[in-house]
């Protein structure tokens, strides 16, 4: 089993800038991807990042392309998403998840591991 813990959620202004953490534990071994999702209320889940842990190969959505960083610290199973010039769009609950796998990574059913989420409040 693996365990992910998120943080970093809060309230922001539009413009605005947060780091998300997610720090995984147990069987971390057996991952090779973590992805950030994000669901507003009324919305299906939705992709919003990934990075692999070797090589660190990352993919974002359309809609966080040049706002959002995802990243990675090796040494803490830490995998970190800076959001910057935040929008009232962005606001949902982030997930946090992890796979095994290696393709298919913005794909919400290739993930078996995932935190509780982590709230992101983006005011206007």
């Amino acid at each position: 089993q693996v365990q992910l813990v998120e943080s970093g959620g809060g309230l922001v202004q539009a413009g605005g800038s947060l780091r998300l953490s997610c720090v995984a534990s147990g069987r971390t071994f057996s991952t090779n991807a973590m992805g950030w999702f994000r669901q507003a209320p009324g919305k299906e889940r939705e992709f919003v990042a990934s990075i692999n842990w070797s090589g660190g190969n990352t993919y974002y959505a359309d809609s966080v392309k040049g706002r959002f960083t995802i990243s990675r610290d090796d040494a803490k199973n830490t995998v970190y998403l800076q959001m910057n010039s935040l929008k009232p769009e962005d606001t949902a609950v982030y997930y946090c998840a992890a796979t095994s796998r290696v393709v298919g990574l913005k794909s919400r059913s290739m993930y078996p591991y995932w935190g509780q989420g982590t709230q992101v409040t983006v005011s206007s």
